[in-house]
């Protein structure tokens, strides 16, 4: 910890000619590793320039019935309620901090608290600002490690001050037995900055509360080894570990339900088994008290449905909640899919697996929004015309689905999104078996896509920021477009059926870059999740935004968003160069230490880059130069007469091999690839482990969305709207919880899973 930096001021104190009095070798010390604590806190903290903005749905909403009002309010709540899961399975202390800052703001407005900060803490105003967006950043994340990065963040306040502070508040006065138990259980870790505290990740190089901590890569093979012989599949599960007294290991899978006993309904889903020298538990009852509440608001938002698919597919998703079946959630999203074009969309449940280190475990997810008309003609008509653009692909029809199974392709504009962070896009539901059989759906965030940026971004030349500012949301909305529905929902995976037949024509499908017979597919039991591990969420996110490349120039598409002749060129170089752009900024997302990717997609937009380097013939070029301030800092640069006939065919061969490795389950080819241009170098042409420095020193803070909240009033429902700003963030979230008591089962939940992490 800081041994650079006192390195050098020892090396440079023994290359004086004389010895320095010691106060002084001490203030150099002192200065260097001052230096050093600097840059690291800073990488570590949300500074008080974040960005705060109000995701806007009012003018949508007015345009609903009171009916259709009431069913998005309890879909909101169920939401709501169900993404306080997210909080236990981000850190073991996450619930505690949440619960304190929850009472605090509850008990004290924020410019009641602001005095106390002030008059009787010794806060200056600028660390007051720091702990209301420490705050602010907790609520958003739903936890202390962000959702986009899966790093930490601490508060950019004195330990000492802020227990000072908490410990001079209202809820400390009321309550002061409780403050000290929650203090106890989450001061020491808000703070720390061990090693291997800093990320989200495998147990001893990073932090995860998907496993219990004495959980192994070894492990989580025997126990992946043991799910695909039984065909459980994990989206809804945590593992741990434990020993008999033997000294055997067994491992405890544990569904999130409702119920927990052996019992009651749907039993068969608990068992014991013993599997080559292994006790295996198949448990229930994670999460239990959170999804009860989410069913109590399901049930009550059935009352408002609109149509007897929403009634069954709410009716599923409470039985999955109730009993811990997959299966059951899978049907409801069958239903989800048959309700085509609703006034009001939702889906809920155990939905993306970004943050689990294994890649198959899945993170709480619950949306509502509302259907914006007007941009969803224009996502509808892409899908009309998707039959004729999937040809298209690099790949043989015998790589393409057997049927494209359209899917509604809507614009929604945001009542409440509760997870780590909110999407501009979503292909739903992750379930290959069910894209394949019954269909998808996508939707574009309107309201998401809609937030224009405030300022010129990074490493571009003048005349670039200008047609990024002026552009880029547009562009974004066609990339949207095509990422969701013809990445995610193209290209077929080669697999054996339960009864041993395959699903592809065997002896007559080539492997297109052997020309010889295709040899390997996803064996019975096996999914692409399974198969294709903690690699497979970046990889499949990085085909999808290959396919928005490769398809950003096809004419008929431009045109069905409006973009014709001169414009249309325009919003193709603003796609390819924002997408080279995030591939230099996704650099912060990488940890030199453990040599990892933080998250998926910057690890995709770094690969799209390395490839389009490599292509050579100048079309992309990233320079170091000097900045206007004087400091270190990059050029990139696109050659946009060159994207046709340059980074077209070079994104074209490498999303073929994308699709080919997916589609036979060949993880060696794929990962062998992946991995070779998701390296971070130094010493090369282009030496990003270096450059990393420079996008780490300007880097730029991420914005923070506040969400509205509904409310019942007089037998109607209110949409409340906040002011931007970590005021209104935390009014928000002070506001969103009145009618349970959310903090008691927090600390319930924490207290049990307390053991498995401590």
């Amino acid at each position: 910890m800081g041994y650079k930096y006192v390195r050098r001021a020892l090396k440079f104190t023994n290359s004086l000619r004389f010895r320095p009095p010691m106060y002084q070798l001490k203030r150099v010390i002192c200065t260097s590793i001052s230096q050093f604590s600097s840059r690291r806190m800073s990488d570590y903290i949300y500074p008080n320039n974040t960005p705060i903005v109000l995701l806007n749905c009012e003018d949508a909403f007015k345009e609903l019935t009171e009916k259709e009002k009431l069913y998005a309010h309890y879909l909101s709540k169920a939401c709501w309620y169900g993404g306080l899961i997210v909080l236990l399975q981000t850190s073991l202390e996450s619930p505690l901090i949440y619960t304190l800052l929850h009472k605090l703001f509850r008990l004290q407005s924020v410019n009641e608290l602001k005095e106390v900060a002030l008059n009787e803490c010794n806060f200056t105003e600028d660390e007051f600002t720091s702990f209301l967006i420490y705050a602010s950043g907790i609520f958003s994340n739903m936890g202390n490690y962000k959702g986009m990065g899966d790093s930490k963040f601490v508060p950019n306040v004195p330990e000492d001050k802020f227990k000072k502070f908490i410990c001079s508040s209202k809820f400390f006065k009321e309550d002061p037995d409780h403050v000290e138990r929650l203090l106890a259980g989450c001061l020491e870790s808000i703070y720390s900055l061990q090693d291997d505290l800093c990320r989200l990740g495998f147990p001893k190089t990073g932090i995860t509360t998907y496993f219990s901590k004495n959980v192994t890569k070894d492990d989580d093979e025997i126990v992946k080894n043991f799910m695909k012989e039984k065909g459980i599949e994990a989206w809804n599960t945590r593992l741990f570990k434990t020993s008999d007294e033997t000294g055997r290991n067994c491992y405890e899978i544990r569904f999130a339900s409702i119920l927990e006993k052996a019992d009651e309904e749907d039993k068969n889903i608990l068992c014991e088994h013993s599997m080559n020298g292994h006790n295996f538990i198949i448990s229930r009852g994670d999460y239990s008290k959170l999804l009860g509440l989410v069913n109590r608001y399901l049930s009550l938002a059935k009352e408002y449905a609109a149509n007897e698919n929403e009634v069954q597919m709410i009716e599923n998703y409470m039985h999955s909640f109730r009993t811990g079946s997959l299966n059951a959630h899978k049907e409801g999203s069958r239903y989800w899919i048959k309700d085509k074009g609703p006034v009001i969309e939702s889906y809920i449940g155990f939905i993306e697996n970004y943050r689990d280190p294994a890649g198959m475990r899945a993170e709480f997810e619950g949306f509502v929004a509302m259907v914006n008309k007007k941009m969803s003609a224009k996502f509808t008509d892409l899908v009309n015309s998707a039959e004729s653009f999937l040809p298209l692909l690099p790949w043989p029809s015998d790589y393409e689905k057997n049927k494209f199974l359209r899917p509604d392709f809507t614009s929604l504009d945001v009542l409440g999104f509760a997870s780590s962070g909110v999407p501009a896009g979503i292909c739903i539901p992750n379930y290959n078996e069910i894209k394949e059989e019954d269909g998808f759906k996508n939707v574009s965030l309107g309201n998401v896509l809609s937030v224009k940026p405030t300022e010129p971004p990074n490493y571009l030349s003048k005349a670039d920021q200008d047609i990024i500012l002026q552009y880029v949301n547009l562009a974004f909305e066609v990339n949207v477009g095509l990422h969701e529905l013809l990445g995610h929902g193209s290209g077929k995976l080669f697999k054996k059926e339960k009864d041993g037949s395959l699903n592809f024509d065997a002896p007559n499908v080539l492997n297109f870059e052997t020309n010889k017979q295709v040899s390997s597919w996803y064996q019975d039991g096996e999914t692409y999740d399974s198969v294709f591990g903690p690699t497979g969420s970046s990889y499949e996110e990085c085909r999808a935004e290959c396919v928005a490349l490769y398809l950003a120039d096809v004419p008929e598409i431009l045109k069905i968003f409006g973009y014709e002749g001169d414009e249309a060129d325009v919003i193709i170089y603003t796609l390819w160069l924002a997408m080279l752009l995030s591939g230099i900024e996704g650099l912060q997302m990488y940890n030199p230490k453990t040599q990892s990717w933080l998250q998926a997609h910057a690890q995709a937009r770094y690969v799209i880059l390395q490839v389009l380097l490599e292509c050579g013939d100048d079309f992309v070029k990233v320079e170091k130069v000097e900045g206007t301030d004087g400091n270190p800092n990059l050029l990139l640069t696109m050659d946009r007469s060159k994207i046709i006939s340059v980074g077209k065919p070079a994104i074209g061969k490498f999303l073929g091999k994308l699709q080919l490795y997916r589609s036979t389950a060949d993880i060696a080819s794929a990962k062998a690839m992946y991995d070779k241009y998701s390296a971070v170098t130094t010493g090369t042409k282009y030496p990003f482990l270096d450059y990393r420095d420079i996008v780490m020193a300007r880097k730029k803070p991420r914005k923070l969305f506040v969400q509205t909240n509904t409310f019942i009033e007089d037998g109607k429902v209110v949409l409340k709207n906040y002011e931007p700003s970590a005021s209104g963030m935390i009014e928000s979230w002070v506001d969103r919880f009145q009618e349970e008591n959310v903090d008691t089962i927090l600390e319930e939940l924490w207290a049990k899973d307390k053991q498995y992490f401590s």
